[in-house]
This record gives structure tokens, C-alpha cells and sequence, in this order.
């Protein structure tokens, strides 16, 4: 069991890990040890999300998932494979944590009226700025 937040946590058995020879630098090493890995978490289909948690992660996710609603998470920063496995699953946790989190609600306000005045002043100003541009008039 992964915990993402005190009351949210995910199985273990929801996760697909598969390991893959990452490019790069790293020796000969590269060409014999599959160290990079891809993870595959089914957001849609999950029993441990919440629906609503499910719809924000899905939109969080962005390109990182597919049409079937899994969320694909490749790591390979790092040359062992134990660090990308961590690497994966603390981005998708931390994935999960802002999915966790509801938006606030924004509450229309009107402007106050010193606002409105401020407003009406500064275009006050500016239409006088502008009204004495031009030639001057021969008056004299």
C-alpha cells in the first residue's frame, strides 16, 4: 500500500511496472541492464481514488495519458534501477496529491467604489493627456 495523503492511499497491485534499457550515458552498462522504467497506473478504473479525485487527476495528467485512462510515467533519470522505480512512484503520488486537493471555489465580487472612482480618474487623466496633444492653436 503507497499513502498518498492521510486518508488517500493506493495498492500496491494498481501499478504496472515494466523495466527497459534507458539511452544515455552510464557505459557499458546501458547496453546490458534494463534500468529505466515505465509505469502504468489505471486512473479511470481505480477503486482507491474517489470519482472526483479520478476526473481532476485526469486532467492533470495531460499528454501522460492515454485514451483508456492510464496514466503512463517513464523514469529514467538515474542509473539503478531501484532509484527510477522510487523516482516513478513518488511523481505519481505527487500526482495524485494536487488531484487530491479540491480548487476553491472563486466567489464573484463587485468592485468597491473607491476602486470605481480610481478607474474614472485615471481615464479622466489620460483623456486629458491625449486632448492636449496636436499643434498648438494660433490664438496669438
Amino acid at each position: 500500500m503507497i499513502p498518498v495523503t492521510e486518508t488517500l492511499s493506493i495498492e500496491d497491485d494498481e501499478i504496472d511496472l515494466r523495466f527497459f534499457r534507458a539511452g544515455g550515458p552510464g557505459g557499458q552498462n546501458v547496453n546490458k541492464v534494463s534500468t529505466a522504467v515505465q509505469l502504468r497506473f489505471d486512473a479511470r478504473r481505480s477503486p482507491s481514488l474517489p470519482n472526483d479525485v479520478s476526473i481532476r487527476l485526469q486532467k492533470l495528467a495531460g499528454k501522460r495519458l492515454t485514451l483508456e485512462g492510464v496514466i503512463v510515467i517513464t523514469a529514467q533519470r538515474f542509473r539503478t534501477q531501484e532509484r527510477n522505480r522510487d523516482d516513478a512512484i513518488e511523481r505519481l503520488v505527487e500526482l495524485i496529491r494536487q488531484a487530491a486537493e479540491r480548487p476553491t471555489i472563486r466567489r464573484a465580487t463587485k468592485p468597491t467604489l473607491a476602486s470605481k472612482t480610481r478607474r474614472l480618474e485615471g481615464k479622466t487623466k489620460r483623456s486629458t493627456v491625449k486632448a492636449n496633444r496636436g499643434r498648438p492653436s494660433s490664438d496669438d
